[in-house]
Formats: structure tokens, sequence, C-alpha cells
């Protein structure tokens, strides 16, 4: 289960890769790995694609 933080600007998610989307697996968004864990900012300024 994915977990989101919404902050100002965008929001922080919180996922483990089988949750990944191909876009975040391909690092078309800001993605970094910390141990098991993913966490992916999503700009409020960027339009997420459909996949």
């Amino acid at each position: 289960m994915a977990v989101r933080i919404r902050l100002p600007g965008g929001t922080l998610k919180m996922k483990v890769y089988r949750e990944l989307r191909e876009r975040e697996r391909d690092r078309r968004v800001p993605v970094w790995k910390v141990g098991s864990l993913y966490l992916i900012w999503w700009s409020n300024r960027q339009r997420p694609s459909k996949d």
C-alpha cells in the first residue's frame, strides 16, 4: 500500500518496487530508493499521464 503525503507544491509517495508505475520505474519522475522503499515526488505542475 502506497503512503501519500501532500505537501505544498506536490505529493511525496512511498511505495515498494512492485507498486511502482511504469513511469516511476523508468525514472521519468524523481525517484529515490531508501532501503526497500521508493520515494516518488509528483509535482503539482506536472500532469500524470496514463500508463
